[in-house]
């Protein structure tokens, strides 16, 4: 899910789970969420999707919800 600026707030796991970002960047960073990463960037933690050159698993790509 995104908010009104196009900025990922929530995500639905493949199992239908429904994460706001805080919780999702917390089990992505216990290694709870599988497929994604964390990173540092803009002095933050950001998640994203495992790069493999697919763009279209690409978090921003996925469909809303």
């Amino acid at each position: 899910r995104k908010n009104d600026e196009g900025d990922l707030i929530a995500f639905k796991t493949s199992s239908g789970r429904e994460l706001d970002y805080t919780t999702a960047l917390s089990e992505a960073k216990s290694g709870k969420l599988a497929h994604v990463d964390v990173f540092h960037k803009y002095g933050r933690d950001i998640i994203r999707s495992e790069p493999d050159g697919t763009k279209e698993n690409n978090l921003d790509n996925l469909p809303s919800f």
